[in-house]
């Protein structure tokens, strides 16, 4: 039985296939130059755990000291994936949004996010350099977001099932097989519910078909990739779900017979201290990953309040306890050090000096280098995945 496509996914892909053209062009409205007196809120869409207020722990609440020193209340709608915020800001009513790579260049393209003037950032000077002007929130040297979190895409698997021989290769998601507990991964792998994971299929196809000639994960012509999307259509015939929701898979792996698939260390984390019986590795063929930036809605309702947002995002307490709680990298160097929930050993742990082999998800665009600007675009991927998804 087909695996029944989510409305909010398909919805918010066809909202994403209308909106990304490679020539749409680059915002460039001037930047907001001077902050009123606070708004009394601030709306956020993010991705699930990033903004804590101490309802699932209460180690974990980096807004309940914002708003009373702010007087600006936090509203946070959770987003699934990167299509869903793209489609979110677009109907608008939002003044921030915690965008990856995948959605940031739509939303600056598209003109739904406007510049950000860092000078009213004292604290984006203490960003990691690798970061402050990195291309999926800088562009034509303007300022499009505040860089929050980064990590990658981890393969997580069950402990038992895999018992001495854990998992070296995406293969075990990507193709049938025994897994060493003896039975099929037929039904007990699951992948992820949004086209970006089509660079997962890339990635994995540039280190064991070479032939293909794939470069880049994200600049594919149309050979590289039709291979991807056989992949994924192979891998279609194993998948027991598609995963958006990280609660959801949580709860997969702990009730539904679930044993392996790419995730994100937060839901890793979450099932450790259930003690779930889980573990995580970047695979032989490394791994995607993202890096995530605040980006500021071009009609945003409470600019103030989304200045001091940004601003309270940097502080290091909250960049160290986000890091432990998501199981990400902070944006900034400093919150490495001196956490006691993240530790001192947690940056490195969670990949802080893997930083260049990391493949961070990016919009595909037509021109591209690596394939002389003949490369698939994203509405192409966000339409055929959804057809994917369905079988097809």
């Amino acid at each position: 039985m087909a695996t029944p496509i989510s409305p909010s996914f398909a919805l918010a892909a066809l909202a994403a296939a209308t909106l990304v053209a490679h020539t749409l062009a680059v915002a460039q409205s001037a930047p907001i130059q001077k902050l009123g007196k606070g708004e009394g809120q601030v709306d956020i869409v993010a991705w699930a755990g990033y903004i804590e207020r101490g309802a699932t722990s209460k180690d974990f609440d980096w807004v309940t000291d914002f708003e009373k020193k702010t007087g600006c209340k936090v509203n946070v709608k959770t987003a699934g994936t990167s299509d869903e915020m793209v489609a979110l800001m677009n109907e608008g009513g939002f003044d921030l949004v915690t965008a990856s790579g995948d959605a940031s260049t739509r939303l600056i393209r598209g003109k739904k996010v406007q510049p950000i003037n860092v000078n009213l950032i004292p604290s984006y000077k203490n960003i990691d350099p690798r970061l402050q002007k990195a291309p999926w929130h800088f562009e034509n040297g303007q300022h499009y977001g505040v860089p929050y979190q980064w990590g990658w895409n981890v393969l997580m698997y069950n402990t038992k099932v895999f018992g001495n021989k854990p998992p070296t290769s995406w293969e075990v998601v990507f193709k049938e097989m025994n897994l060493p507990d003896g039975k099929s991964n037929k039904g007990r792998v699951q992948a992820f519910d949004g086209p970006i994971h089509i660079a997962d299929a890339a990635l994995y196809l540039k280190h064991t078909n070479k032939a293909l000639g794939i470069v880049d994960p994200y600049e594919l012509n149309e050979t590289q990739y039709k291979a991807a999307l056989d992949l994924l259509r192979g891998q279609r015939k194993i998948v027991g779900k598609y995963w958006h929701d990280a609660f959801v898979q949580i709860d997969d792996f702990t009730n539904e017979g679930v044993v392996a698939s790419g995730s994100w260390q937060f839901q890793a984390n979450i099932l450790k201290s259930k003690k779930q019986p889980v573990a995580t590795v970047v695979p032989v063929e490394g791994a995607t990953g993202w890096a995530d930036s605040t980006m500021l809605h071009v009609e945003a309702k409470h600019p103030t309040c989304a200045y001091q947002w940004l601003e309270h995002s940097l502080n290091p307490k909250l960049q160290g306890d986000l890091s432990a709680w998501f199981g990400s990298v902070p944006a900034v160097p400093a919150a490495c050090k001196g956490n006691k929930l993240l530790t001192d050993e947690g940056c490195a742990r969670q990949g802080y000096n893997d930083f260049g082999k990391i493949s961070f998800w990016r919009t595909p665009v037509t021109q591209c280098k690596s394939q002389n600007n003949a490369c698939v675009p994203y509405h192409k991927w966000a339409s055929d995945y959804i057809a994917v998804l369905g079988g097809r």
